[in-house]
């Protein structure tokens, strides 16, 4: 009896170790799929958002900010509570603009070409390494065929941990405003800035950079579905008209794609689902973020507030999944995959510091005519750099995209000019 259990047990080794192999597998199968990748990087965000939430909750339940004492009080109080005074409106960049008119026409030219080339330079090398990154081996040669980079959330990490020291430093060097907002207020903003950024990187390995291009151009449209939803807003008929046009210019940009291309080329549905997480995810920070403004805080604080997050956030979770030293082993195998890295990290953070300052000194509506123009010529660049091929009727869609958003840009300063002339008539009348 006992023999036959040992002949038993000799039959099914073989195929439990085959079912082991199957396991092993699969899990390889499963880390490279986006989805299961999402997943981990939400659980890890997970161990550190919830423990917070729960002691936020404590603290307030407990009134902390009048019991409690001792060295970790000023900290949990700016974590927790901050400054409870809260003007109605972010005044930064209508003082910065007040300045930047008394100065001459000579060098507020100087000024715009400076903040056109930064952005420019800053934007235009970002997106080139990043297709760079995303979507071409490391390490090939004639007998080798490389390595590929994987692992998205490391390069997250990466940019926010420059843009949390550059922006720590200038809050450090120059005068900012008296800090109000309670600290942990940024997390949200900054949960969802990494994952739209962990979404905009891995939409490349499903789709070509001039549709994630086109798909940024045309966030118009949910935004103002979103707002007829769920604000009831109303729109001129510009809009519509511009949105239309977004939709039409889009629409032909995708159907002229055929499969037979290569395959950095094509559009799968994969990378139209990330491109929509993109988009959901980065709507919900720019709206975090305008909230966020009530307090009174510079464009820099914003900055350096949601990277520190940020940092926590993706270095918490590539600790957890054991990614942080098997991407750190990529780059120390791959010096050229180091210093692409670096660099898209440089150009992020300073990029950043760019758009804060051309808001500030000349506006949103010069600000958007530049980042429009940006994304033209990125996909020019990567049409000639990484040999995308377009058609003529996809080359008239992204025509038709590009003119929609500068008759937006054009129709909008038309509004606001109208308005504020409105309103000088109004003081004038009641001066009278």
């Amino acid at each position: 009896m006992k023999l036959s259990r040992i002949w038993m047990y000799l039959a099914i080794l073989p195929l439990v170790c085959t079912a082991q192999g199957d396991i092993s597998t699969l899990m390889d199968s499963l880390s490279d799929f986006w989805f299961f990748r999402f997943i981990l990087n939400i659980l890890g965000y997970a161990t550190i958002a919830v423990p917070g939430y729960l002691l936020i909750q404590y603290v307030r339940r407990t009134n902390y900010l009048e019991t409690g004492r001792g060295v970790c009080y000023p900290v949990v109080k700016t974590c927790v509570y901050g400054n409870e005074s809260k003007p109605t409106h972010h005044e930064e960049p209508q003082a910065a603009r007040s300045d930047a008119t008394e100065s001459s026409s000579t060098a507020q030219l100087l000024k715009l070409l400076f903040c056109a080339g930064g952005l420019q330079v800053s934007y235009l090398t970002w997106g080139v390494l990043q297709e760079r990154v995303m979507t071409r081996t490391y390490g090939a040669t004639e007998t080798e065929p490389g390595e590929r980079f994987k692992d998205s959330q490391f390069l997250v990490f990466m940019n926010r941990i420059l843009a949390f020291t550059i922006s720590g430093l200038y809050c450090s060097l120059t005068k900012q405003p008296r800090h109000s907002a309670p600290m942990y207020k940024y997390s949200f903003a900054s949960l969802s800035n990494i994952m739209s950024s962990w979404c905009q990187y891995e939409a490349l390995k499903f789709i070509s950079f001039p549709t994630q291009v086109l798909a940024k151009a045309s966030k118009v449209i949910p935004v103002m579905l979103m707002g007829k939803i769920v604000s009831r807003k109303s729109y001129e008929y510009w809009e519509y008209l511009t949105a239309v046009m977004i939709s039409v210019g889009v629409s032909m940009f995708l159907l002229s794609s055929s499969t037979d291309k290569h395959p950095s080329t094509v559009t799968t549905f994969s990378g139209v689902i990330i491109l929509a997480g993109y988009i959901l995810f980065d709507s919900f920070t720019s709206n975090w973020q305008d909230a966020l403004f009530k307090y009174k805080m510079s464009s820099v604080q914003m900055m350096f507030g949601v990277n520190l997050f940020s940092c926590l956030f993706t270095i918490g979770s590539l600790l957890e999944q054991g990614a942080l030293f098997e991407s750190a082993s990529f780059m120390f195998r791959h010096k050229e995959f180091a210093f692409h890295a670096v660099l898209i990290s440089i150009c992020s953070a300073f990029g950043q510091l760019f758009i804060f300052y051309t808001i500030s000194q000349f506006g949103a509506a010069v600000f958007t005519i530049i980042m429009t123009l940006r994304q033209a010529f990125a996909i020019l660049l990567s049409c000639l750099i990484y040999g995308h091929t377009v058609s003529i009727v996809g080359g008239l869609g992204v025509a038709v995209v590009f003119l929609a958003l500068f008759l937006r840009v054009y129709a909008r300063s038309r509004m606001s000019k109208r308005n504020r002339r409105a309103t000088q008539s109004e003081a004038q009348i009641q001066k009278v």
